[in-house]
């Protein structure tokens, strides 16, 4: 037993020196939490640049304290920029500092983007901290640029972003391509945050299965370090009327176990976006899941497991769980709708949605949903029709009475 024990230490131990050998340190290249973030920038740059010819990981030393960069960084091909967390949820902490510890960039750049990402690229295990943001006055926001940023001048493909954690961010993801430069194979997965713009991922011109895996976006996000926000601020960013997630001009998105708290949406499926959508709660919303669909041959979304709290961001009469309009097919299974009163942010004084489901549009749409626990809303019916075309059938269904329904209109 004690040679067993004395080979796994060795084990371990060879494999720790192996793993710390694949990467090399952003502090080889003098990327210090002492520097400047001016300075921080330019050597954190030519890292990039050295490593892009070899396909090189760096490595994000933890240390005490942030090191302090600014934006305008190019992640070049083949790069890999690596820290030592999993998402790190309420945020790392100081023992004597409001602030967190680790593998952590602190941003104050107000002009740039902090990173963009070309082709073959990664980034794992990093805090992003924008410690001049504001967390109780929402007159004080910092309209920053995004944390993370798709290239717009070459087809980026294959980016890799995983265990993430923003604090203070106005937009974590912007991965909106232009048409003539499309982005593919793009995965975000483990990642934390709460945008004060209301967008954590959008993403547009993205082709070949991206994928949006365990996100989970939340006013609480960095408890530990400042505090959360308040519900003042929460308010400021329902009222931008924007979408925690927004997919458009997409192939077949995955997007599995999806949270969000505090927007005014969860999600937008837009009009030339196709894919499935499994494991979500939607929070404190005014409208849970918005699907748009501009063709009837692959504008269809199958939309299973999951719940949406809307109460929030509007007059009553404009607070909806699900609205489909446009064309296509829409799948719902398993999908509940309830709602209720939060002190984290200020919801209509019904605590209700108007509904379950809005159809909207003049042109035919198809819906079929199945199993839907549907309560809390304030209209006699679970489902507001303004589209004369959609053929919409409800099976093994409940209403805000408990009561079962069962309905085909069409």
């Amino acid at each position: 037993m004690k040679t067993m024990f004395t080979f796994m230490l060795i084990l371990m131990f060879s494999i720790t020196l192996l793993n710390a050998s694949d990467k090399t340190s952003i502090q080889k290249f003098d990327v210090k939490p002492e520097n400047s973030a001016a300075l921080n920038k330019v050597n954190l740059q030519k890292a990039i640049d050295w490593a892009s010819l070899s396909g090189s990981a760096l490595f994000v030393e933890p240390s005490e304290e942030p090191y302090h960069i600014d934006g305008g960084i190019i992640l070049k091909k083949n790069v890999s920029l690596i820290g030592v967390h999993g998402p790190t949820h309420r945020g790392t902490t100081h023992p004597t500092k409001k602030q967190p510890v680790g593998s952590v960039f602190k941003i104050t750049d107000k002009e740039n983007a902090f990173i963009t990402v070309e082709t073959g690229t990664q980034i794992k295990g990093i805090q992003f901290w924008y410690s001049e943001q504001t967390i109780k006055d929402p007159s004080a926001i910092i309209p920053y640029k995004a944390t993370i940023k798709v290239s717009g001048t070459s087809r980026a493909q294959g980016v890799y972003l995983s265990c993430l954690t923003f604090y203070g961010e106005y937009l974590a993801f912007d991965f909106n391509a232009e048409r003539g430069n499309p982005c593919e194979l793009m995965t975000f997965e483990h990642c934390y945050g709460y945008p004060l713009s209301g967008e954590f991922i959008r993403m547009d011109y993205c082709y070949d299965v991206p994928r949006i895996l365990h996100c989970h976006v939340n006013p609480a996000t960095q408890r530990y370090i400042g505090g959360q926000y308040s519900p003042e601020v929460v308010d400021a960013v329902i009222s931008k009327k924007t979408f925690a997630y927004t997919i458009n001009h997409t192939d077949n998105a995955q997007l599995i176990d999806l949270f969000t708290f505090g927007t005014y949406g969860g999600i937008l499926l837009d009009g030339e976006s196709y894919g499935q959508l499994t494991n979500f709660n939607f929070d404190c919303v005014a409208i849970g899941i918005l699907k748009r669909g501009n063709n009837t041959k692959n504008r269809n979304w199958q939309i299973a497991q999951g719940s949406i709290i809307a109460n929030t961001g509007e007059k009553v009469e404009n607070i909806h769980p699900i609205i489909i309009e446009g064309e296509g097919h829409t799948s719902l299974s398993n999908v509940e709708a309830f709602s209720g009163g939060n002190g984290a942010l200020t919801t209509v004084p019904e605590n209700m949605s108007w509904d379950y489901l809005l159809v909207k549009g003049d042109k035919k749409l198809t819906i079929s949903i199945w199993g839907a626990r549907m309560r809390n809303y304030v209209s006699d019916s679970p489902v507001s029709i303004e589209n004369d075309k959609a053929i919409i059938q409800f099976a093994g269904c409940f209403d805000k009475d408990e009561n079962l329904y069962n309905k085909i209109f069409d």
